[in-house]
């Protein structure tokens, strides 16, 4: 098979996106445009990956080097146009030799399967392949000029195009594959003589056709090949990608009775037999195993929830939480960095951050694992078995033994023993008749006021 390197389009700034983020560094399910791209071409088989950047230090570029390493970037400076920007990709491809193919970076819903066809039509004998789509509206896309016998022999610009080329239905999407050489060999010969000086990387279309090369076209859907130029295409974006997640957890075998209303992100892992109530939210990060319940109004982020469990409603488990077989973790209830052992609950307005809760035991309501000092955190351990009364305050580092209790009410700083009973409370006063003595004084007062 001929060898396959990719170039990814990521120097724009998108100030359509009106926003001091990098276009590229949006997200969808989570995950941001340039890492969904990235997972793409990957998937496609291309050995070699070069992402077009902006000068400068940047977010992105620390995206690139991070995922691809610092052979993967080539910088763009100044930007003069899509075609200078693959040519910015040249001397990071110089020992390359096979296919390139060029997408932007801000596609999150495209797919391998979406770009395969290119490769396909150059295994054919297509000397350049590009992507089209019939849009619902074609008012902005540049339309594929097509012959007969289904060349391509250039692209026109909405406002150069006839009547008659505007009628075409067929437009491009911004994605083509060509062989190294031939493709850098069209752009050399590009010009920016045009209104906003720039090198267009469509008007290798037409070098082409004048080479007598031959250039045909794959048809994808309108929404593999949509960019999120602006917060509503992000949005709309979104929304599919959420109603395709949505459709496949139903299909998994995942009950959910408002599936609409819950959000996923791009790596949520949940088994068949799970069932999730409406209004949930999974941040990046979750697994779900079968037969766990997550009930209504609960986010969960970078945590695990064991089989059987119980989640909600309104829980809140962060970075960390692992919740084990059968627990519960009640209304009310973050949890983060806490591994909760099989069987126990913690079923109303608390907070669990850094530790361990041993099978069995019963959180009471109000608990706080108070794991920060102003500057470290610390871990709090809960026994097996053991039992924390409603609002205790467990002050770490501090350890409760198997089976031990702590009284309602009690701050705890010191560990206590298994089997033991810690109690921390002040001497209980009583003062008879006070409250009737304060109401007749207060009375008093007012009626002489």
């Amino acid at each position: 098979m001929t060898a396959r390197a990719a170039v990814i389009l990521a120097a724009g700034q998108g100030t359509r996106m009106k926003s001091a983020k990098p276009k590229v560094l949006h997200k969808v399910g989570g995950r941001t445009l340039l890492d969904w791209v990235i997972d793409t071409v990957e998937a496609t088989g291309c050995q070699r990956i070069v992402v077009v950047v902006g000068a400068g230090p940047s977010a992105v570029r620390d995206l690139v080097v991070g995922r691809l390493g610092e052979g993967a970037l080539a910088v763009q400076d100044p930007p003069q146009g899509t075609g200078h920007a693959v040519m910015a990709a040249r001397e990071a491809l110089a020992d390359f030799r096979g296919d390139v193919l060029v997408t932007n970076g801000d596609c999150p819903l495209l797919t391998s399967t979406d770009l395969e066809p290119l490769f396909a039509l150059r295994a054919g004998g297509a000397d350049l392949a590009l992507l089209g789509f019939e849009p619902a509206d074609a008012l902005l896309y540049g339309r594929m000029v097509t012959g007969p016998d289904g060349v391509v022999s250039r692209i026109v610009e909405p406002k150069e195009a006839t009547p008659a080329e505007l009628a075409i239905a067929t437009c491009y999407a911004g994605m083509l594959c060509a062989q190294k050489d031939q493709l850098f060999g069209w752009l050399d010969r590009t010009s920016n003589q045009n209104a906003k000086g720039e090198y267009y990387l469509t008007e290798i279309v037409a070098l082409a056709a004048l080479d007598e090369a031959l250039t045909k076209a794959a048809i994808a859907p309108e929404s593999a090949v949509m960019g999120c130029d602006t917060p509503m295409q992000l949005s709309q974006a979104e929304r599919i990608f959420q109603d395709r997640r949505r459709a496949q957890a139903l299909a998994d075998g995942v009950a959910m009775p408002a599936p609409e209303t819950v959000h996923f992100s791009y790596d949520t892992e949940i088994a068949a037999g799970v069932t999730v109530e409406q209004f949930v939210v999974f941040a990046p990060g979750v697994t779900v195993e079968t037969g766990a319940v997550i009930r209504a109004f609960s986010h969960l982020e970078g945590a695990v929830v064991r089989a059987g469990a119980l989640i909600g409603p309104y829980a809140r488990l962060r970075p960390g939480a692992d919740i084990g077989e059968e627990a519960h973790i009640g209304n009310f209830v973050e949890v983060k960095k806490v591994a909760v052992g099989k069987g126990a609950k913690a079923n109303h307005l608390s907070y669990l951050g850094d530790g361990s809760i041993g099978a069995g035991a019963n959180i009471g309501a109000g608990t706080i694992f108070c794991n920060y000092d102003g500057f470290d955190k610390h871990d709090t351990h809960v026994g097996a078995g053991a039992f924390i009364g409603s609002n205790n305050s467990l002050v770490a580092p501090v350890t409760i033994g198997p089976g031990a209790y702590t009284g309602s009410g009690s701050v705890i700083t010191r560990p206590v023993a298994a089997d033991a009973l810690a109690l921390e409370r002040g001497q209980q006063v009583e003062k008879p008749g006070w409250a009737a003595r304060f109401r007749a004084a207060k009375l008093a007062k007012k009626a002489k006021s």
